[in-house]
């Protein structure tokens, strides 16, 4: 008899879900909760992208645009590349499913670091590849340590940049450097999605790879610094023969119209993303200066996020935050057991962090 799930299906892990707000209000008899685990956009979204969904709510009745023509169009012109060199997605997380589905056939590699975002080693073991992961250098991707385990199987190189969850970066001549070594028939992914928050100016410019038609795809998110998580808009910049094979992966329809239409307002409103760029600034800035204070060791970030050692106990005070009406990321499904992530927000929000944590520390 033959088995109705295959064995790379039935032994994949599932994505972490988190508890949804108002569930732990429930369950906790509190109202006022911090939410600092999911690194989003404490300020909330663009106002014009919120005024962009209200006018274009009473179209719903009408399919979206399958093209996104205009966001093309205006992420084309923002970026310098063509139209046909760009690839939407429901979130960037189904962009790695289509980088996936389209490249990789059973039994080739997926080549990442680790601990990285979860979904590269997810989506390569759905699919039948096997997902082969080099330790981290410190907190940061070591690209002469991924080059070194490049086999004539690998397809697939993931790079989270900055990295998702120690926030830390490949630099520009890092990266230019492991480009001049990757074989032809390996396609580099570099994973952007905290990309507006960067600081450092040894951050690569990878879309230059995208223009020399090397194979490179580069994704990008409205999820983070944008502050449209809920639609689920990512973007991705790669040479116009790739997006055009990845294209017939991808289902029609799949950015919705309000998603569209809030994503183009949210590209006009520089006021409202250098707000928000200013404000992590200054909350990490804060949030340095009270872990110093508390003696405690953390990874310097150019995210939104900052991942905080706390030794044996982390996953215990990490339950003891959000008891307490503080919610911050437990590390344990990254192999961090020993440390927690907080999303940078409000000042008031990352000074009731500080507090609570100090309190429970304390005690």
């Amino acid at each position: 008899m033959k088995k109705l799930v295959p064995d790379y299906i039935q032994n994949a892990m599932l994505y972490p879900p988190g508890i949804p707000l108002e569930e732990v209000k429930r369950k906790l008899g509190i109202d006022d909760i911090v939410k600092l685990n999911s690194n989003e956009n404490s300020l909330g979204p663009s106002p014009k992208a919120v005024k962009a969904i209200f006018e274009a709510a009473a179209q719903v009745n009408l399919y979206p645009d399958n093209s996104a023509f205009y966001l093309k169009q205006k992420l084309a012109e923002k970026y310098d590349v063509l139209p046909e060199q760009i690839i939407l997605g429901n979130g960037s997380n189904e962009l790695v499913q289509f980088i996936i589905m389209t490249f990789l056939l059973p039994g080739e590699e997926v080549l990442t670091c680790s601990p990285t975002f979860l979904l590269y080693g997810i989506m390569g073991r759905v699919m039948g590849g096997k997902v082969k992961e080099v330790a981290l250098k410190g907190s940061c991707f070591d690209l002469d340590s991924v080059l070194s385990e490049i086999t004539a199987n690998t397809k697939l190189v993931f790079i989270s940049n900055p990295n998702n969850p120690t926030g830390t970066i490949v630099t520009a001549d890092d990266f230019k450097n492991f480009m001049v070594k990757i074989p032809d028939d390996v396609v580099v992914v570099m994973d952007e999605a905290y990309y507006e928050y960067v600081t450092d100016k040894d951050f690569p410019d990878s879309i230059e790879f995208v223009r020399d038609n090397k194979n490179v795809i580069v994704l990008r998110t409205f999820s983070k610094a944008y502050g449209l998580a809920g639609l689920r808009v990512g973007y991705a910049f790669a040479p116009e023969r790739l997006v055009e094979q990845m294209e017939k992966v991808r289902e029609p329809f799949n950015l919705n119209s309000l998603a569209q239409k809030a994503a183009l307002a949210a590209l006009d409103d520089v006021k409202h993303i250098r707000k928000t760029t200013e404000n992590n600034r200054i909350g990490l800035s804060y949030v340095y200066e009270q872990l110093r204070n508390l003696n405690l060791d953390f990874i310097l970030t150019q995210a939104n996020f900052v991942s905080v050692k706390l030794g044996p106990d982390a996953g215990r005070i990490c339950d003891r935050l959000m008891k307490e009406g503080v919610l911050v990321r437990n590390m344990e499904s990254y192999n961090m057991s020993e440390y927690i992530r907080v999303s940078i927000g409000l000042p008031g929000e990352n000074e009731r962090f500080i507090k609570t944590l100090e309190k429970i520390l304390a005690s």
